[in-house]
């Protein structure tokens, strides 16, 4: 299954809308005022179906993951001098490759590719293409999109 995930052009909060392959909105993202990012996920209904929400005043960065209101665990940034590594408590998964230029996986604990995310160049807006091998993970793998691409806003300001 493939997603493209495109920051809407001019939005002062973080927004996104989510497309599958026939160029249909699958999910809809909006950003909350609040300390660190919050980000409500929506699907085509416009119902809203799970949260990434930023804890503050940590050493690394962590997000909380949330579907519909029920924490189902984080993502965090562990501590490496040389790769940036982010881990997930909740299944094991872990993001390996160069997130930094935006081409990772994300992989489970036996190295299984579980989604491919790849920054797609020349928009006006930040654009990725997330291909999830199993679309039951799509929501999962949106939420760990979210959170990097959170991450690296926030190291960039």
């Amino acid at each position: 299954m493939k997603l493209l995930f495109k920051q809407r052009l001019f939005s002062w909060l973080d927004s996104y809308d989510i497309f599958n392959e026939n160029n249909q909105i699958t999910y809809s993202v909006h950003g909350k005022l609040s300390w660190g990012h919050c980000l409500h996920i929506h699907n085509q209904n416009n119902v809203h179906i799970g949260t990434i929400k930023e804890e503050v005043f940590t050493f690394l960065p962590k997000f909380n993951m949330y579907i519909q209101d029920e924490y189902i665990g984080r993502i965090y940034k562990e501590f490496s001098f040389f790769k940036p590594v982010f881990h997930l408590d909740c299944n094991d998964w872990k993001v390996q490759g160069n997130w930094l230029e935006w081409d990772y996986q994300i992989v489970n604990s036996q190295g299984i590719i579980i989604a491919t995310i790849s920054k797609e160049i020349f928009h006006f807006t930040d654009t990725y293409v997330i291909d999830v091998v199993q679309p039951d993970n799509a929501l999962y793998v949106l939420m760990i999109a979210l959170a990097i691409d959170a991450e690296k806003c926030s190291r960039q300001n």
